[in-house]
C-alpha cells in the first residue's frame, strides 16, 4: 500500500521509494497542509438563499425525494412542519436579544421538536430555527423587568446561547411558552417520547442496511486461516457494551473466550477491528486488564494475546497502545483496573498515548465556547485558544492514531488498543487510524460503515455523553468524545483536500444530528440497547437522508486511491481551530456563498467532462471499428483506448 503525506512527528524517516501525498499530485511536498488554500467555513446552516441574519437549524435542509406535506408560505410565522411535527404554543411579541445584531420582536413558536422564532420586522424575515435536542438547560435569569418582561436563557450544544423576553402572563394558570419548551426539550426527563420515535419521513434508501458486521468482515477476508467470527456474544451474554458478532483468533475457543472476558474490564475483550491486507498486521480494541493492585495475570489473557500476535506471520512484536498517561493508567490500579506488565506478555511493547479523560476534554470544550461566542477578543486571540488546550488534545488524539497506523503498516506489527472501559478514546483512536490506512473508509458510505462499526456497534455511550432529552445537564458523563472526532477527521480533510469523498458539510450535519433527536441514528449506549428499543424499526436512519441527496455531501475535489495511506502532520502548527464548525453562528465568519451549493456547481461540471471524455472515448472505437471493416484483408494497428479521468 502507497504512502501519502507525512508522520515527521515520530521521528522516524521513510524510504525514498516512497510516494509523496496522493493530494498533491504533481507537488512533491509531503503535506497539503500548510500549501492548502483556506477552506471557507460553511454558510451556519444556510443553505436557501436568506438573510444574512436568519440562523437555520438543519432540518429546514431536509428535502427527500419523497415530498412533504409543509407550510410553504414564507409570510407566515409558524415553521414549516416535519411529519408528525406538531405546534405545542405560541407567543407573540416576544423579544430575541441577539448577540450580533440586537434585539428582535417577533413570534416564537414551540412545536414537540423545535423551536421558532420570526421576526418579520425586517426584510427579509429574520428566522431561528432550532431543534429543542441541542438546548442543554433553560435558565430564567432575574425577576420580572419594570415593563414586566421575563427574561430565559437558553444554553445549547451546538456552542450557542440565546436569550429571550416575554411578558409576564397576566393568568397565572396558563404556564409560560418556556416552560412549554422545558416538557418537549427534555422528553426523557419528563416522560415522553424522543421526538425520532414519531417522525416517519420515508426515504429512497433504507439507511439502517448501510452496515452489516459479517459483509463488512469479509470485505477485510474474513474469517481466514487466523481468525474466525463467533456467535459467543450472539445475546450478549458475554458483554452487553459489545455488539453480536464479533471476531477473535481461530485458535482460541469460546470457553478461552469467556474467562479472558473475566479478566477484562466490562468483559470488553481483544477483538478484530481491522487486519492488513498484505501483511495480515491487526488493529485490535478492548478495555484494560483487571490487574488491580496485587499484580493480578490471567494466563488465558496472556495466551490471547500471544494468539492475536501469532495470527501476523510478518511480525514477532505486539504493541500494546495505552490511551491513558501511565499516571492516570497507575490510578487505576486502585480501582482494580491497570495494564499490561511487559513481564507478563512475553514480546509486547506497552506505549502510553498521554490522552486525557472525558472531564479534561469536556472543561477544554467549555473554555472554547466562552472564547469564541458570541463575540472574539482579537487582541487575544491566540492566546485565549491556547488556554482551552483544545488543540493540545486534538493533536495527541491524531498523533497516537498516527503511531498506530505507522506500526500496521509500516512496522507490519499488529497492535493492540485500550484505554479504561475502551468505548472513548479506544474508538477515536482505531477509527481514525482505520481512515488513515484503509481509503474504503474515506468514501460517504465507508465513513457511514466506520461510525457504525467502530462507534456504535462497539458501544459508545452516546445517550450519556451527549444526554439526549435528559434535563441533567452537570451530569458527568457528559463529554465531547464524539465531536474531537469528527474534529481530526475535519483536520485530515484539510491536509488531504482530494483523499476524502465527502465534504465539510457532510461532518457538519452529522454533528448536527449527533443532537437534533431527528434520526435514531445516534440514540442508546450500546447495540443491544437499540435491539431492544427497536431502533432500527421504530426510527429513521441519518444515513437515508444523506444518502437520498448525496449531491450535497460530495466533495469535488475527490479521487480515488484506495491503496493509499494517509500520513498527517500532527504537529500544532498544522492544526486549527474549526471555524466552520465552532463559530459558525457568528455572521462575521460567514463566506458571502455557501462553499456547498459552488460544490455541487463543480459536481455538474465534473460530471458534464466525464461525460464528454465518454463520448469521444465511444467516437474513438467507433472509427476504429469502421476503419478495421474496410481494411478487412490488411492487417491494422490496434488503437489503445484514452484512459482518463476527471
Amino acid at each position: 500500500m502507497e504512502k501519502s503525506g507525512s508522520i515527521d512527528s515520530l521521528g522516524s524517516k521513510r524510504s525514498s521509494s516512497r510516494q509523496p501525498s496522493v493530494d498533491s499530485l504533481s507537488s512533491t511536498s509531503t503535506s497539503r497542509s500548510d500549501r492548502s488554500a483556506p477552506a471557507k467555513p460553511p454558510s451556519a446552516m444556510t443553505s436557501d438563499p436568506v438573510s444574512p441574519s436568519t440562523e437555520l437549524s438543519p432540518e429546514l435542509r431536509v428535502r427527500p425525494k419523497a415530498p412533504l406535506k409543509v407550510l410553504r408560505d414564507s409570510s407566515k410565522e409558524e415553521p414549516q412542519l416535519l411529519p408528525n411535527e406538531t405546534v405545542q404554543d405560541m407567543a407573540k411579541d416576544v423579544t430575541y436579544i441577539c448577540p450580533f445584531i440586537g434585539p428582535l420582536r417577533g413570534t416564537l413558536t414551540v412545536t414537540n421538536y423545535r423551536l421558532f422564532f420570526k421576526c418579520m420586522d425586517r426584510e427579509p424575515a429574520f428566522v431561528l430555527d432550532l431543534s429543542l435536542g441541542v438546548v442543554s438547560r433553560v435558565e430564567k435569569i432575574g425577576s420580572a423587568s419594570s415593563r414586566g418582561d421575563v427574561s430565559y436563557g437558553l444554553v445549547c450544544k451546538d456552542m450557542r446561547n440565546l436569550r429571550f423576553a416575554h411578558k409576564q402572563m397576566d393568568d397565572s394558570l396558563r404556564k409560560s411558552i418556556f416552560e412549554v419548551l422545558m416538557k418537549f426539550a427534555f422528553p426523557v426527563s419528563n416522560g415522553l417520547q424522543i421526538f425520532a420515535f414519531e417522525y416517519g419521513q420515508v426515504f429512497p434508501e433504507n439507511g439502517w442496511k448501510v452496515y452489516d458486521a459479517l459483509s463488512e468482515y469479509k470485505r477485510q477476508g474474513i474469517p481466514n486461516e487466523s481468525w474466525r467470527t463467533t456467535k459467543v456474544n450472539d445475546h450478549y451474554e458475554l458483554c452487553d457494551t459489545y455488539p453480536s458478532t464479533l471476531v477473535v483468533p481461530v485458535n482460541i475457543p469460546d470457553e478461552e473466550v469467556k474467562r479472558v472476558a473475566v479478566f477484562r474490564a466490562k468483559g470488553r475483550i481483544p477483538v478484530l477491528s481491522w487486519i492488513h491486507p498484505e501483511s495480515q498486521a491487526t488493529v485490535t480494541r478492548c478495555s484494560q486488564p483487571m490487574v488491580g493492585v496485587n499484580g493480578k495475570r490471567s494466563k488465558e489473557d496472556e495466551k490471547y494475546l500471544q494468539a492475536i500476535m501469532d495470527a501476523n506471520a510478518q511480525s514477532h512484536k505486539l504493541f500494546i497502545f495505552d490511551a491513558r498517561p501511565s499516571v492516570n493508567a497507575a490510578a487505576n490500579k486502585m480501582k482494580g483496573g491497570g495494564y499490561e506488565s511487559e513481564d507478563a506478555y512475553q514480546n509486547a511493547e506497552l506505549v502510553f498515548l498521554d490522552i486525557h479523560n472525558i472531564h479534561v476534554m469536556r472543561e477544554s470544550l467549555r473554555k472554547v465556547k466562552e472564547v469564541v461566542y458570541p463575540n472574539i477578543e482579537e487582541s487575544h486571540w491566540l492566546s485565549n485558544l491556547e488556554s482551552t488546550h483544545w488543540l493540545e488534545h486534538i493533536k495527541l488524539i491524531l498523533a497516537g492514531a498516527l503511531r498506530i497506523a505507522d506500526k500496521v503498516e509500516s512496522g507490519k506489527t499488529s497492535v493492540v488498543v485500550h484505554c479504561s472501559d475502551g468505548w472513548d478514546r479506544t474508538a477515536q483512536l482505531t477509527s481514525l487510524a482505520m481512515l488513515m490506512l484503509d481509503g474504503y473508509y474515506r468514501t460517504i458510505r465507508g465513513f457511514e460503515v466506520l461510525l457504525e462499526k467502530e462507534w456504535l456497534s462497539f458501544g459508545h455511550r452516546f445517550q450519556l455523553r451527549i444526554g439526549h432529552g435528559d434535563k441533567n445537564h452537570t451530569d458527568a458523563d457528559r463529554s465531547p468524545v464524539f465531536i474531537q472526532f469528527i474534529d481530526c477527521v475535519w483536520q485530515m480533510t484539510r491536509q488531504f483536500p482530494a483523499a476524502f469523498e465527502f465534504n465539510e458539510y457532510f461532518l457538519v450535519t452529522i454533528l448536527d444530528h449527533l443532537y437534533s433527536c431527528l434520526f435514531g441514528t445516534f440514540l442508546c449506549n450500546s447495540e443491544q440497547q437499540r435491539v431492544k428499543e427497536e431502533i432500527p424499526k421504530r426510527t429513521v436512519s441519518l444515513w437515508s437522508y444523506i444518502n437520498s441527496q448525496l449531491e450535497d455531501f460530495t466533495n469535488p475535489l475527490y479521487v480515488n486511491y484506495s491503496n493509499h495511506v494517509l500520513f498527517p502532520v500532527v504537529s500544532l502548527r498544522h492544526l486549527e481551530l474549526w471555524v466552520g464548525y465552532y463559530i459558525r453562528w457568528n455572521p462575521r465568519m460567514r463566506p458571502q456563498e455557501p462553499v456547498h451549493q459552488r460544490y455541487k456547481e463543480l459536481l455538474a461540471k465534473r460530471a458534464e467532462l466525464q461525460k464528454r471524455v465518454e463520448e469521444l472515448q465511444r467516437e474513438v472505437t467507433n472509427r476504429s471499428a469502421s476503419s478495421s471493416s474496410e481494411r478487412a484483408g490488411s492487417p491494422t494497428r490496434s488503437i489503445t483506448p484514452v484512459q482518463t479521468f476527471v
